[in-house]
């Protein structure tokens, strides 16, 4: 397919992501295998600059066929048409398979269940997968069921037309009632399964304000600009707060041990075929309300 660039100076994995509305990583890793041509010259950097009028020529490679198992796991559906689903996931599940998790008890796995369509352009092994939770994080988390559908939503995520919001129970007392985090994210070079705040990581931004103070905790509104892998819960820990229950970037267990209080509590977006602004809310896990109530009544 031949795009025309319509901005002046931009990346060459950006332009595409926007124009085809899949991830900077997928577009990286086909450039790197198979190029792409920017005025019919080979180009396989990502960081290619192109500009305005500069015609590109790029093909993704056709889904793989897909051989991932359905399963029949019960799913909370908050909304669905035949363009896409609005998923309200547990906590504890895993959004898709991968070289260190191999069960068959995946979002997707369920998907394949209960949806009848699911888009191919993420493969075999993460159909209909937009963006990610964490295993240890609930809410709301949305499914393309086609391609076209996917390429919207995608691309709405991409330049922050969509909004994601969490709830996140922290620890400690903020000093501001409000602010806003901007700090560099990447995988940890001390730690490879973690992430960390690293120089010339990926621009990672997530606005905050505080709902409710506890004295030893407070209960905190997140906003993402932009998705990094475990942004919230790295940008929280860089606060000298981090989420309760989130072991891994040193949230306390003694009031939950079962994982990060994290909840996707709001998404808004624009339907993809009707252009409808549409938002979307699930109210916090029973587990999560019996921890805010024992805090509030500590605090009466």
């Amino acid at each position: 397919m031949k795009y025309t660039v319509n901005q002046d100076k931009i990346r060459l994995d950006v332009f595409l992501s926007w124009e085809l509305g899949v991830s900077r990583s997928n577009i990286k890793t086909v450039l790197e295998k198979d190029g792409a041509l920017v005025n019919g010259q080979k180009r396989t950097k990502s960081g290619f600059e192109v500009r305005i009028g500069d015609v590109v020529e790029f093909d993704l490679p056709e889904p793989e066929q897909l051989d991932v198992k359905a399963a029949d796991i019960p799913l909370d559906i908050v909304y669905q048409d035949e363009w896409f689903a609005v998923i309200n996931k547990p906590q504890g599940m895993v959004v898709h398979q991968a070289s260190s998790y191999k069960k068959t008890d995946t979002l997707v796995n369920a998907l394949l269940f209960n949806l009848d369509n699911l888009s191919g352009i993420n493969g075999v092994i993460r159909p209909g997968i937009v963006h990610r939770l964490d295993k240890d994080t609930s809410g709301l988390i949305v499914v393309a069921k086609n391609d076209e559908a996917h390429k919207s939503l995608a691309s709405q995520i991409e330049k922050k037309t969509a909004r994601r919001i969490y709830y996140g129970l922290c620890d400690g007392n903020f000093k501001e009632d409000e602010g806003t985090v901007d700090a560099p994210i990447a995988r940890s070079k001390k730690d490879r399964k973690k992430m960390a705040i690293v120089e010339d990581g990926r621009r990672a931004v997530t606005h905050y304000k505080v709902l409710e103070r506890y004295g030893a905790y407070t209960l905190v509104r997140f906003e993402l600009e932009t998705g990094r892998t475990h942004q919230i819960r790295v940008h929280a820990a860089s606060l000298h707060h981090p989420i309760v229950g989130d072991a891994v970037y040193g949230g306390s267990t003694k009031l939950y041990d079962n994982g990060q209080l994290l909840h996707a509590k709001e998404l808004v977006l624009v339907h993809p075929h009707t252009n409808e602004r549409m938002t979307f809310e699930s109210e916090l896990p029973d587990y999560f309300e019996a921890v805010l109530k024992k805090l509030r009544s500590q605090n009466n």
